[in-house]
């Protein structure tokens, strides 16, 4: 059905910059939403970013200034760019996309930021 695969995850050092991407291949409707999610162990798994077919976004405080989330309707694929990355970023984080089918993930990508 649907298919997501997600890349760019790894290590930096606090301040730095990394760039997550997530291209979506199956049955992808014209109305969805796609984001990420992260989750670290113990701890649920939280929003960090959303962005509809129609380019409206969502970014919870603790990200907001700091990430943006992009899409590329043509290709499927949604982008992550995160800067000013810190310690309390680290997670792996998963592409989701929600649309009338359903919600589907994909296998996530592991961030670390570490000195």
């Amino acid at each position: 059905q649907v298919q997501l695969v997600e890349s760019g995850g790894g290590l930096v050092q606090p301040g730095g910059s990394l760039r997550l991407a997530c291209a979506a291949s199956g049955t992808i409707f014209n109305r969805n939403v796609m984001g990420w999610y992260r989750q670290t162990p113990g701890k649920q798994r939280e929003l960090v970013a959303s962005i509809t077919s129609g380019d409206n976004t969502n970014l919870p405080d603790s990200v907001k200034g700091r990430f943006t989330i992009s899409r590329d309707n043509a290709k499927n694929t949604v982008y992550l760019q995160m800067n000013g990355l810190k310690p309390e970023d680290t997670a792996v984080y998963y592409c989701n996309l929600r649309q009338d089918s359903g919600n589907y993930w994909g296998k996530g990508t592991l961030v670390t930021v570490s000195s």
